[in-house]
C-alpha cells in the first residue's frame, strides 16, 4: 500500500509547480501595465514643467500687457469681430483678466500641477489643471504658440487624463486601479497617427527632396534653430545623407505599423522609435517635441519588461495586487463612450491632414481615388459637423512634419541706428545672427520669437502685424521684449531708427571654418525703409 503522506507531498509539489508555471506564464498572456502608467504620467509631468517654465521666462514679452502682442488686444478684437460666440471660438481662461498679473499666475499654477503629476499627488486633477491651463495660454499666445508640439502636448495631457489612476489622491502603485485598456489603446493611436501622417504627408506632398533621398541635404541647414552638430550632420557625405533619409521614412511609414502588434514586435518598435528621436534631438533644437513623442513611446512597454530594467532590490518592493474584474469592467463601460467618440474624432483628423497636403506633383490615379473618397463621404460633413466643433480645444489634431523640405535659409536681421548712418544689428539669443557665434543647444526651451523669425523670413508680408510691433517694442527700449534678445546687444539709450536686412544664411565647409572660424556665411537681399517712433 502506497503511503499517503508521500502521496499529499507529490500533490502538493505538483500543485506547487501549476502555480510557477501558471505566474511565469501570465504576464506574457495578459501583461500589465502599473509601472508604466507610474512612469509615463511622471515623465508627462517633467515635459509639462519644461513647457511652462520655458513659457513663463517669454510670456510677457511676448503677450503681456507691453509685450509683442498684447492678449488684451486680442480678446478685445475677437470679441468685437464675433461677439458672444468668440467665447467658444477660443476658450481661455484669460476672459476673465488679461493682467501681466493673470498670465504670471498661470504659468505658476501650471508649474505647481506639473510638479504634482511629477511627484504623484492627484494625478487625475492636476492633468485637468494643466490641459485648461496650457489651452488658455495656447490660444492667448496667438502667432507664438502655433506649434505641433503644443496641440500634441494638449492632446497627450487629455488621453492621459483618462489613463491615470481616477478618485486617486495618492495612489498606491500596489492597489491602483489598472490602466484602463482603451485609454492606452488612444495613446498608441495617436503615436501612430503623429508617426504616420509624418511619413505619408511627405510623400503625398510630392516634394522632389524626399523623392529623390536629397531632403537631408538640406535639413541641417534650413530647421529652424540649428545646433552645432548640425553643422557637423551637414558635412557628411551623400550616402549618408541618403541613409538617414530612407531611415526617416523606414520610422516614419513602416515602425508605426508595430505599435498594435504582439509584446515583442511592439517593444522593437519603441526601441527604434526613441532612437529616432533622440538623433533628432541631437541635431535639432525643437523644444519638447522629441521628449514629449518619447514619453509616448513609454507606453508601449509592459511591467515585465520595465522590471528587468529595475535593480532586483528594489523589485520586490514593486508587489502588484490585481484589482477585481467586476470593477475593471464597470471602467471600461464608463470610459468606451467617450473614448470612443474621441478616436472617432481623430480618424477624422487623420483624414483630414492627408486630404489636404498640398500635391505638387501628380499622384497615382489609385491614390486619387482613395484621397476623393476620404474627401467625399468623410469630410463633407466631417468637417462642418464634428472638426469645426472641436478644432477651438486644439485637443485632437492632424500632423505633418516637414512635409516639404526647406531648400534655402532667408533671415531677417534688425537693425538700430541713433543718427541713420551708423547701423547696429540686433543679436537674438538662439537663431542664426553672428557669423562667428556657433549654433547653440537651447532644446527642451522653446524659444518662441526666434522659432516665429524663422516663418516670417520666408513670407515678411504675412508677418509684418507682429514684425512691426517687435520693432516698436525695440524702439521704445521695452525691457519684456527687449529681454527675449541678447541683453549685450540692446543700446541704451534706445536708437532713433530701426530697419530689417534680409540675408540668405548657409553653413560653412570645413576649409571656410578652418580659414575663418565662421559658422556661417551669408548674402544680403535688401532691406527694409528704416522705421521710426516720431513721423
Amino acid at each position: 500500500m502506497p503511503d499517503l503522506r508521500e502521496f499529499a507531498d507529490a500533490i502538493h509539489l505538483s500543485a506547487e509547480r501549476q502555480m510557477d508555471k501558471s505566474h511565469k506564464q501570465s504576464p506574457v498572456s495578459q501583461p500589465s501595465f502599473y509601472l508604466s502608467r507610474w512612469l509615463f504620467l511622471r515623465l508627462l509631468g517633467l515635459v509639462y514643467l519644461i513647457a511652462f517654465l520655458s513659457l513663463w521666462s517669454q510670456v510677457h514679452g511676448l503677450i503681456g500687457s507691453r509685450g509683442i502682442l498684447p492678449v488684451s488686444v486680442f480678446l478685445d478684437t475677437m470679441h468685437h469681430h464675433f461677439g458672444n460666440d468668440a467665447y467658444w471660438r477660443l476658450p481661455t481662461l484669460c476672459w476673465i483678466d488679461t493682467s501681466d498679473r493673470t498670465l504670471t499666475m498661470l504659468c505658476a499654477a501650471g508649474t505647481a500641477c506639473s510638479l504634482f503629476l511629477l511627484v504623484g499627488l492627484a494625478p487625475t486633477p492636476s492633468l485637468v489643471a494643466l490641459w485648461m491651463i496650457y489651452l488658455s495660454l495656447s490660444i492667448a499666445g496667438q502667432t507664438f504658440f502655433q506649434f505641433q508640439w503644443d496641440t500634441l502636448l494638449l492632446e497627450t495631457g487629455f488621453f492621459a487624463i483618462f489613463y491615470s489612476p481616477l478618485l486617486s489622491i495618492l495612489p498606491r502603485l500596489s492597489k491602483e486601479l489598472p490602466p484602463s485598456r482603451l485609454a492606452r489603446w488612444m495613446l498608441w493611436w495617436l503615436l501612430l497617427k503623429l508617426m504616420l501622417l509624418s511619413g505619408i504627408t511627405k510623400l503625398l506632398s510630392g516634394d522632389p527632396t524626399w523623392q529623390d533621398l536629397t531632403a537631408m541635404n538640406f535639413h541641417y541647414e534650413t530647421q529652424p534653430i540649428p545646433n552645432w552638430v548640425s553643422w557637423y550632420a551637414h558635412q557628411m557625405p551623400e550616402w549618408w545623407q541618403k541613409t538617414t533619409v530612407m531611415m526617416t521614412l523606414t520610422a516614419e511609414l513602416l515602425v508605426p505599423f508595430f505599435i498594435f502588434t504582439p509584446r515583442l514586435l511592439r517593444h522593437i518598435a519603441t526601441i527604434l522609435l526613441v532612437l529616432f528621436q533622440v538623433t533628432i534631438q541631437v541635431t535639432g533644437n525643437f523644444g519638447f517635441f522629441n521628449l514629449l513623442t518619447g514619453v509616448l513611446c513609454i507606453t508601449l512597454l509592459d511591467d515585465r519588461a520595465l522590471r528587468r530594467m529595475i535593480p532586483q532590490q528594489w523589485r520586490d518592493s514593486l508587489n502588484i495586487i490585481p484589482c477585481n474584474e467586476h470593477t475593471v469592467r464597470h471602467q471600461e463601460i464608463i470610459l468606451s463612450p467617450l473614448l470612443i467618440t474621441m478616436l472617432f474624432i481623430s480618424s477624422l483628423t487623420f483624414i483630414s491632414e492627408i486630404v489636404r497636403t498640398p500635391q505638387d506633383a501628380p499622384l497615382p490615379s489609385a491614390v486619387n481615388s482613395v484621397l476623393k473618397f476620404g474627401k467625399r463621404y468623410f469630410l463633407m460633413w466631417g468637417r462642418p459637423y464634428v472638426l469645426n466643433y472641436t478644432a477651438p480645444f486644439r485637443t485632437i489634431n492632424g500632423y505633418g512634419l516637414f512635409r516639404v523640405m526647406t531648400t534655402k535659409r532667408p533671415e531677417i536681421v534688425i537693425e538700430g541706428s541713433k543718427d541713420g548712418i551708423t547701423w547696429t544689428e540686433y543679436e537674438f539669443r538662439w537663431k542664426p545672427g553672428d557669423l562667428h557665434r556657433s549654433p547653440p543647444v537651447v532644446a527642451p526651451h522653446m524659444p518662441r520669437l526666434d522659432w516665429q523669425m524663422w516663418f516670417a523670413a520666408f513670407n515678411p508680408r504675412d508677418h509684418l502685424y507682429w514684425l512691426e510691433s517687435l520693432v516698436q517694442r525695440l524702439l521704445e527700449n521695452e525691457p519684456e521684449v527687449t529681454r527675449l534678445l541678447d541683453d549685450r546687444q540692446v543700446a541704451a539709450p534706445p536708437p532713433r531708427f530701426a530697419r530689417l536686412h534680409f540675408y540668405l544664411y548657409e553653413f560653412t565647409n570645413q576649409v571656410e571654418m578652418n580659414r575663418s572660424g565662421q559658422w556661417w556665411r551669408r548674402t544680403h537681399h535688401g532691406w527694409s525703409r528704416p522705421l521710426s517712433l516720431s513721423p
